[in-house]
């Protein structure tokens, strides 16, 4: 991948924000299966406030942007999904301090310290059934074309496939955090809500990227 500015990281963050704001509904339902079914709404309350004060975001670099961020999703987001999610784009932020530009190599380290994050915040890890059970994997994928040579279109799009594969791949998991806990081994056969709004999210960046 090659190197990434503040305009691209302000089109990733708004993607993720209007998918979440679009999928509310979708992301309830994925939810309802075996969990409490507020995930989409969650989310999109959440995000529809980082929409409603995106020019109010100070723009001096790209950690500090993405911290602002975070205090946003932290205190409008409800449940456990804030403190994860709020979590995630602070310890990117922190660790985007460490590159003088966003590049492919810097996407993944900061994907590595988002998903740390996760793992702190929830007391959780992979098996678990979580959205780490996707993007951990995926970032794997992206770490290993990236080493590999591969140019940044088929870096993108492992990166999506694969993440998508893995959140499909919870179906055969049982859930040992959140809501979806409770049901036991009936959470078997269902997807994790987190890692399918996850690949949602995900195959919409990478889709729009060319035309950002």
């Amino acid at each position: 991948m090659t190197a990434t500015n503040l305009a691209d990281v302000e089109y990733v963050v708004r993607i993720i924000a209007q998918t979440a704001v679009d999928k509310e509904k979708e992301f309830g339902d994925f939810d309802a299966v075996v969990g409490d079914g507020d995930l989409g709404y969650s989310l999109a309350r959440g995000f529809e406030k980082v929409l409603a004060d995106w020019d109010s975001y100070k723009r001096d670099d790209v950690s500090a942007f993405l911290q602002q961020i975070a205090v946003t999703i932290t205190s409008r987001i409800g449940g456990s999904s804030g403190p994860l999610w709020g979590t995630a784009f602070l310890r990117a932020s922190v660790t985007a301090k460490q590159f003088d530009e966003i590049t492919g190599t810097a996407a993944v380290a900061m994907l590595r310290a988002a998903t740390d994050g996760i793992k702190a915040r929830g007391n959780s890890d992979l098996g678990d059934k979580t959205l780490l059970d996707a993007l951990v994997p995926a970032t794997d994928e992206l770490e290993r074309m990236i080493t590999s040579g591969a140019n940044a279109a088929d870096s993108r799009e492992a990166f999506a496939k694969t993440t998508r594969e893995r959140a499909e791949a919870t179906s055969e998991l049982e859930a040992k955090r959140g809501r979806a806990s409770y049901s036991g081994e009936r959470s078997i056969g269902s997807p994790d809500a987190g890692a399918l709004a996850v690949a949602i999210i995900i195959e919409r960046i990478v889709a729009g990227w060319p035309e950002r």
